[in-house]
């Protein structure tokens, strides 16, 4: 029976959600709408001459080859992100729905990169990977792997893949426990009755019951990887070497906010907008057709 409350005043609804709807215009849609305005303008670097220009500033992204690469750079890093976020986090949590004593502090642990800011965990992992310092590199040199994300670019992208994934380890990891611990044990104990293995178990009765879980953590991921890693890789290589590890959000900042191109700035803003729209449209119209509730 569906239970649904009825308001006498017409306007008590509104005045409720009045403070809601502020936030969210104040706060989402009147940075969005300023940003598409200014996309359409171009402007000198101290805002003393405005010129409208129409779509004049998304022809000259396109037509940008640098502009084209850091595409290719926020698609794998986004990927990496995502694809290693998920898989060690579902790890430790399984791990973790295992330990019977020191549970509590195992748990605290794993919580702990979540209060750090992402600029400082930028910079913890550039210490832990500096060439000359680093106690990491250290003993990467010591195997014979030699690091040097200052002038690889390899090694560049994988140290802010680290640390982004670290830096975000913490909330994947909470909410997969969470549907870990939400999972009948009736259910595996019968398959264990009847001689499923760990492993089939795990696939065939967890890792399913778990989608609804995967699939909003990936969501949530996706949009953490273009949106919220903009410190990290400020801290840890500033777009470099050269600009390798330049992601949408970091180019974003420098074209605007160094290199004084508020117009160009705008018109990526809105572009990463719509790709982050579309993203999670597509997710939800696809992918979440293989989520079991």
């Amino acid at each position: 029976m569906e239970k649904r409350v009825r308001f006498r005043s017409r306007w008590l609804p509104w005045a409720l959600i009045a403070p809601q709807m502020a936030v969210v215009l104040v706060f989402f849609f009147w940075p969005a709408a300023q940003a598409l305005y200014q996309s359409v303008l171009s402007q000198d670097a101290f805002g003393l001459s405005v010129e409208y220009v129409g779509a004049a500033n998304f022809e000259r992204l396109f037509a940008d080859e640098g502009y084209l690469q850091s595409f290719k750079t926020t698609a794998l890093f986004s990927l990496l992100v995502a694809v290693c976020g998920l898989a060690f986090a579902l790890l430790l949590a399984v791990l973790a729905d295992r330990v019977v004593r020191g549970a509590a502090v195992y748990k605290t642990l794993l919580i702990w990169p979540y209060a750090v800011a992402p600029a400082v965990a930028g910079v913890l992992w550039m210490f832990l990977f500096a060439p000359s310092i680093g106690v990491v590199s250290h003993a990467l040199g010591q195997l014979g792997i030699q690091w040097n994300h200052l002038l690889d670019a390899g090694d560049a992208m994988a140290l802010i893949v680290i640390a982004a994934v670290w830096k975000q380890i913490s909330y994947n990891f909470l909410f997969f426990l969470a549907g870990l611990q939400s999972i009948p044990r009736s259910l595996i104990e019968a398959a264990a009755i009847d001689g499923a293995r760990p492993w089939r178990r795990f696939w065939t009765i967890v890792f399913p019951l778990l989608s609804p879980t995967t699939f909003f953590l990936l969501v949530i991921n996706v949009v953490y990887a273009f949106f919220d890693t903009f410190a990290i890789v400020d801290a840890a290589t500033q777009g470099g070497p050269g600009k390798d590890t330049a992601i949408l959000v970091y180019k974003l900042y420098h074209d605007g906010f160094k290199a004084m191109d508020m117009g160009g700035s705008a018109a990526q803003s809105v572009i990463l907008m719509l790709i982050v729209v579309v993203l999670t449209v597509l997710q939800f119209r696809y992918v979440e057709r293989r989520v079991q509730y």
